[in-house]
């Protein structure tokens, strides 16, 4: 068994291989180092071409492999501060001017790549005199006295070859802050998503699970005393398993059917059968769907919180509303110290995540009889 699960996991890795290596190459930054090596390669052709025929190929050459590993390096770095290394456009504009003298017409092309350079940097501080400069770097050599170490065409589109370059640089650094800012959407999304689920999983199961364990130790009690009531509980016992199965299935679709009414009439059920008197008081109705949704799980763990934490002998649930506010309250008695100061339980933080979103809190305070209120407030959405 464990050769073919590990058969199986390497045909995986095989069929995955070929397309993680199709999207790298389609990676923002594949493209534009494309783009980039194809547009340095467009300017570098004429420029050796050139010097082939002035019979300073070699030196050129080198020249220009300084120069161009220089204006990559520029480009392409991650800036610590916004503006990056100001050496490198300083040596490559003393690259790209003084060599005129040298090599001549052929060299006008490089004036591209400083034009480049320039706006690159002008981007990243935010400079309108750069990318005056960037624009101005190629017909600037056209004051040169000696028109014949120039080549006018080259020095005209220096710009235009400048902002071709900056487009695509610009273009692929944007791109891969888009996916990055989509992947970590995506991430929230899942995490938020998880949270839900962990959350709704707590308040419906866990709820439901809790009383089954109450049930049964009930059941287990009248069965030890010959009860008549015993099949009564079993039949309740078998209803809340069903619950729970529906409230299992609930949280996996991610569905909320969550009705205030039948979780008072719940409520005072399971209470009773836990022998605590229940006094239950609604003076409002028609409520939204989510303040209701709030309330009702409000309630679940009001009544949990009853049953797990508490020797309670009376009960009483008040659901009001005065000015828009809606307040549910959840009064016992016989309270027990708790085991940990402080310890909220994940339940009542679930719930206080819940009715924080509309905008409501949540109030507890005990007394030295051993009362203790709970309350909820919500507002209610006009």
């Amino acid at each position: 068994m464990s050769r073919a699960r590990a058969r199986l996991t390497d045909l995986r890795a095989r069929r995955k291989g070929p397309r993680a290596r199709l999207k790298g190459l389609s990676s923002p930054y594949w493209v534009g180092g494309l783009g980039l090596a194809a547009g340095i390669a467009g300017l570098s052709v004429p420029i050796l071409s050139g010097l082939a025929r002035s019979g300073m190929a070699a030196e050129g050459a080198v020249t220009l492999l300084v120069l161009v590993a220089l204006h990559v390096k520029f480009i392409t770095e991650t800036p610590v501060r916004r503006a990056g290394a100001w050496w490198i456009v300083a040596v490559q504009a003393w690259l790209t001017y003084l060599p005129l003298t040298v090599f001549g017409a052929a060299w006008t092309p490089v004036c591209g790549l400083l034009a480049g350079a320039l706006l690159v940097m002008a981007g990243r501080i935010r400079s309108t005199v750069l990318v005056l400069l960037a624009l101005a770097c190629g017909p600037v050599v056209l004051a040169a006295p000696d028109r014949s170490m120039i080549d006018p065409l080259w020095a005209l589109a220096a710009p235009l070859a400048g902002l071709a370059e900056y487009a695509v640089i610009t273009l692929a650094r944007r791109a891969k802050r888009l996916g990055e800012a989509r992947t970590d959407v995506m991430r929230r999304a899942v995490a938020l998503e998880r949270r839900r689920f962990t959350r709704d999983l707590h308040d419906l199961v866990g709820h439901r699970l809790t009383v089954l364990v109450l049930k049964v130790q009930l059941l287990e009690r009248l069965v030890a005393e010959q009860d008549d009531k015993a099949r009564d509980e079993v039949s309740e016992t078998l209803e809340l398993l069903r619950s729970l199965s529906t409230d299992v299935r609930a949280v996996a679709h991610g569905l909320r059917s969550s009705s205030l009414a039948a979780e008072l009439g719940s409520a005072r059920s399971l209470l009773e059968s836990a022998r605590v008197r229940c006094q239950i008081r609604v003076s409002c109705r028609d409520l939204p769907g989510d303040v209701e949704e709030a309330l009702t799980h409000a309630l679940r763990e009001g009544v949990t919180n009853v049953l797990r934490h508490a020797e309670a002998r009376q009960c009483s649930v008040h659901l009001l509303e005065r000015d828009h506010m809606v307040r549910l309250t959840i009064r016992n008695d016989g309270v027990r110290p708790p085991r940990r100061p402080g310890d909220a339980g994940q339940g009542l933080l679930n719930l206080a995540e819940r009715v924080s979103g509309l905008g409501g809190w949540l109030e507890a305070t005990s007394s030295r009889t051993g009362q203790f209120t709970f309350s909820v407030y919500v507002p209610r959405k006009k």
